[in-house]
């Protein structure tokens, strides 16, 4: 299965559109079936001492079919992850880091070694982040840095490619050419 979390929440949505292309050339490769997570559909419980306490308790009785752990299990079960994230104010929106904090579960997604270093438990080889942004300005380390991290050093996978275009709301930039490269760059990811 393939796992497309899906941020965006405009209706015409530039980031949902190369998140498209990028499915669909995964889909012409033979793959599994997509399963889509629409984050904005999803109303996700505060994370407060009462959700850690629960939380806490079932993980230390290994109960993971709890229906709390369902998007984890989700998460560690897909072939390959798609996240479909714009470039909000220096990162991405805030329901992308909500259901990080529903992901991030001690014995679903990843582990610890006896030394303490996290282990990844998660299938995904590969992850692939979509992005788009109206300036120019978009650092990495914000939004795609922090996911590419996750990814490798806690779910344990390591093939993390980011898929971007940006300038789109820059004053006389061409849209659809800036985004037919982007498709057009879909080649070097997806061999």
């Amino acid at each position: 299965m393939i796992l497309f979390v899906n941020a965006c929440v405009r209706k015409d949505s530039r980031t949902k559109r190369l998140a498209d292309h990028l499915l669909a050339r995964i889909g012409e490769q033979g793959e599994e079936p997509i399963e889509e997570v629409k984050l904005s559909e999803i109303s996700f419980p505060t994370v407060d001492e009462a959700f850690l306490v629960k939380r806490g308790s079932l993980i230390a009785a290994e109960a993971f079919d709890d229906p709390m752990f369902a998007p984890a299990r989700q998460f560690a079960g897909a072939e390959k992850i798609v996240i479909a994230a714009p470039y909000w104010d220096l990162s991405f929106p805030a329901s992308l880091k909500q259901y990080i904090e529903q992901i991030n579960v001690l014995g679903i997604t990843f582990s610890y070694t006896p030394e303490g270093t996290p282990e990844g438990l998660c299938r995904a080889k590969e992850l692939y982040y979509v992005m788009t942004a109206g300036g120019a300005f978009c650092p990495e380390d914000y939004g795609f840095g922090y996911i590419k991290a996750l990814a490798e050093n806690f779910y344990g996978i390591q093939r993390v490619s980011l898929i971007k275009a940006v300038g789109l709301d820059i004053i006389g930039a061409d849209v659809e050419e800036i985004l037919r490269e982007a498709v057009a760059a879909y080649g070097t990811f997806t061999q």
